[in-house]
């Protein structure tokens, strides 16, 4: 086995597909309700289950999320917030917890805003100096805390209800 190298055969790039789909679509079926979102949900359950695959998962659906709502700054956000959450996962693939994955998705919420107020460092450092980045980052990321709030305890109650019947189901699979 050794010196046998990791390939994508044709059905891996099928399921990258549909995990994408799956994904777009819970986005879609819940974009009513602010900051309330599966994406972290199906990000880290894939990634337990598909292991280093998802690594083309990720790059997919933030083109076709830049493709579906044009590229802004925070599609620069997600270039890096999504394989963060992906990379977190994946050092505690081994971890069998429930809990541990609910807090893990928690927090991601909960910091997503913090995450997402880098690039406003740069837009108020240039020019103006390192202060006023930090003034620009702080200020954007102070002003979202309750959007962050929502993000953490809806990415929680999601994980909670949703982790076992879908690892039962994709177990099955």
């Amino acid at each position: 086995m050794r010196g046998m190298r990791k390939k994508i055969e044709i059905k891996d790039i099928a399921m990258i597909g549909m995990m994408v789909a799956v994904i777009e679509v819970s986005k879609a079926a819940l974009s009513f309700l602010p900051n309330i979102e599966l994406t972290s949900f199906w990000l880290i359950l894939f990634t337990l289950f598909f292991g280093w695959k998802i690594v083309f998962v990720v790059p997919v659906f933030i083109l076709i999320e830049g493709a579906i709502y044009g590229v802004g700054l925070w599609w620069i956000m997600y270039l890096y917030a999504w394989p963060l959450l992906v990379a977190l996962t994946y050092v505690f693939r081994k971890t069998n917890s429930m809990w541990f994955f609910c807090c893990l998705s928690s927090i991601f919420g909960f910091c997503f805003g913090f995450l997402c107020s880098f690039p406003y460092f740069f837009i108020g450092a240039y020019g103006n100096g390192f202060k006023s980045g930090l003034v620009s980052m702080f200020t954007w990321w102070i002003a979202g805390i309750p959007w962050d709030i929502v993000h953490g305890v809806g990415n929680f109650v999601l994980m909670a209800i949703l982790y076992k019947p879908v690892t039962s189901i994709m177990k099955k699979i």
